[in-house]
């Protein structure tokens, strides 16, 4: 019985990556491309907001971050 756990520490990139693939492709045939093209973009907009809230982070730190300096 310990086949599945010792296969998806050693292989849990592949095997999300297949689900996650299988969920997209499933979501583009139901809905269309743009839409969930669409719904992909919210989602990482979203992540991108939340982890402002869970690093205490400000805008301006992460501009600073991802900007070169002498930027603004």
């Amino acid at each position: 019985m310990d086949f599945f756990p010792d296969n998806f520490q050693e292989h849990k990139g592949k095997i999300l990556g297949a689900i996650l693939g299988l969920i997209i492709g499933i979501i583009i045939l139901v809905f269309g491309f743009f839409k969930t093209l669409f719904v992909v973009f919210t989602a990482i907009i979203g992540y991108i907001i939340g982890k402002f809230f869970d690093n205490k982070m400000s805008l301006r730190d992460y501009l600073d971050k991802i900007l070169p300096p002498g930027v603004r």
